[in-house]
């Protein structure tokens, strides 16, 4: 049978990989070290006053540090180019946008900016998935 993508296809998939692996990684150290900022020191963060999520400061940091562990992990397996770690990825992807919408309150930028690499981890790993068929 042959092969449907072509060296240039391939190229592009490979370096869309490394590039969701790596910042899948980065943002997984982000995630753990907001969750032990949130866990060691609760007055490091100031609450918006009458947000719909209301959930102690302590929960969150450990919501966040249990995130960051996975997505570190699964970003050192996509590096290694384990299949599973592209859907993997995607799934705590999106778990990490909703914890960081539900953290706007506490960090609002920052959780905006986290919200937008796992806005392109999700596209840099579908579009990956999409050129591994």
């Amino acid at each position: 049978m042959a092969d449907r993508v072509s060296s240039g296809e391939r190229v592009w998939a490979e370096g869309i990989a490394i590039f969701a692996g790596t910042i899948l990684a980065t943002l997984g150290v982000f995630q753990v070290l907001e969750g032990l900022s949130a866990v060691g020191k609760d007055s490091v963060f100031v609450r918006t006053p009458n947000y719909l999520f209301d959930v102690d400061l302590t929960a969150w940091g450990w919501v966040h540090i249990i995130i960051g562990a996975i997505a570190v992990l699964v970003g050192v397996c996509l590096l290694l180019g384990q299949y599973w770690a592209m859907v993997a990825g995607i799934c705590i992807a999106v778990i990490s946008a909703f914890a960081n919408f539900a953290f706007i309150p506490y960090y609002p930028w920052w959780s905006l900016l986290l919200i937008a690499f796992d806005v392109m981890v999700i596209w840099a790993l579908s579009t990956m998935m999409s050129q591994r068929r």
